[in-house]
């Protein structure tokens, strides 16, 4: 059982920027593709952005290309999501996730693929 940790949200201006992070308790994080999702209120769960197990491949979703950085530390388990030039369209509960993928280094954008998930943290983006 993997469990997963978020942190960095909070309130924040439109334009601003925070980091959320996000640390596993898993001894073979890297065997683990990761993603962040996200969900405001009324809406399904949405895809921001997936990081391959090493790194090297990463995809966005187009809302949030430019101006979202996800990136990952295997040596401290933990996958981060810069996001800056915030939008008050980007408001909602985000979401780490872990798939277990180990022999693959294409992310997946579907969340059914995930085996694991946070609780969760809030960002909120006031105009």
């Amino acid at each position: 059982q993997v469990q997963l940790v978020e942190s960095g949200g909070g309130l924040v201006q439109a334009g601003g920027s925070l980091r959320l992070s996000c640390a596993a308790s898993e001894r073979t994080f890297s065997n683990y593709a990761m993603g962040w999702f996200r969900q405001a209120p009324g809406t399904e769960r949405e895809f921001v952005a997936a990081i391959s197990t090493s790194g090297g491949s990463t995809v966005y979703a187009n809302s949030v290309k430019g101006r979202f950085t996800i990136s990952r530390d295997n040596a401290k388990k933990t996958v981060y999501l810069q996001m800056n030039s915030l939008k008050p369209e980007d408001t909602a509960v985000y979401y780490c996730a872990a798939d277990f993928t180990p022999f693959s280094n294409s992310p997946t954008l579907v969340p059914s693929s995930y085996d694991y998930w946070g609780q969760g943290t809030q960002v909120t983006v006031s105009s």
